[in-house]
């Protein structure tokens, strides 16, 4: 029950959040989210016994994610992500020490800006291109592909998907999360995003729930590769902010680059 109350409560959020939030509150939001999840990463980095700067990270991540979604210009963003990578390195240096890893400590530092930040800013940039309709597409197409993988793969699955990272996954929930997942986007689309041709909308969509399941997948085998089951416990019954946006973080990048495209 305290799974299905929460998680009844995140979808109102989130369809409040994107349909009504003015620009600025919608940006706040795509920060505080950054934040969230990019210390959850670094939990998880700190589970697996790397010693990066989490905080630091966490500061870097939502620069990032504010230099790219109100930047004027592609260069300008671009300066301000490099100046704060440099950030990141001399603090390294710092810290240095003969007996410390300082690749994979810088590593780990800038993971958080390329994993969380930049695919939240492609969120905000598609809701700025295209309007509160196209990102909530994305949101609904991923949602009911995660819950079509779920009660297909309860129902019908045999077969694992990948045993090693995630044994509940099976094949035949994917392939149910790839027909009503596509099927949302065909469908919703025609209202949502209409400037796409059908044909292509159910193209794009096996490609986002594709990648959808790739970033499940790449987020459980960052926890599988720590030991942890969740990213937090934030959410009662659901992990962190990182377990819920997992799938949304890979599919994005194809998804703005469709929704811009069509939009010139």
């Amino acid at each position: 029950m305290t799974r299905v109350l929460s998680g009844a409560v995140l979808v109102l959020l989130a369809i409040s959040a994107v349909w009504f939030a003015s620009a600025a509150v919608f940006l706040a939001i795509a920060i505080a989210l950054t934040w969230a999840a990019a210390l959850e990463v670094m939990s998880i980095a700190k589970a697996r016994g790397f010693g990066a700067p989490r905080v630091l990270s966490a500061v870097a991540a939502v620069v990032t994610l504010a230099a790219i979604a109100t930047a004027e210009s592609a260069t300008m963003a671009a300066a301000i992500v490099a100046a704060v990578m440099i950030a990141i390195g001399v603090v390294t240096l710092g810290r240095w020490r003969p007996d410390f890893d300082a690749l994979s400590a810088v590593s780990v530092a800038v993971f958080p800006s390329i994993y969380v930040a930049l695919p939240i800013a492609l969120l905000v940039a598609i809701r700025v291109a295209a309007g509160p309709a196209a990102l909530f597409l994305l949101m609904l197409t991923v949602m009911i592909s995660d819950t079509a993988q779920y009660y297909t793969g309860r129902a019908l699955g045999r077969r694992p998907l990948a045993p090693a990272i995630s044994p509940k996954k099976t094949i035949e929930g994917a392939v149910g999360g790839l027909i009503f997942g596509s099927m949302t986007l065909v469908i919703a689309g025609a209202w949502w995003l209409p400037m796409v041709h059908p044909v292509i909308r159910g193209l794009v969509g096996v490609a986002i729930v594709s990648l959808g399941i790739a970033g499940d997948l790449f987020e459980s085998m960052l926890k599988r590769s720590a030991g942890v089951k969740d990213s937090s416990a934030l959410i009662p019954g659901h992990g962190g902010i990182l377990d819920r946006i997992d799938a949304l973080l890979f599919a994005a990048p194809v998804y703005y680059i469709v929704v811009v495209a069509s939009s010139q």
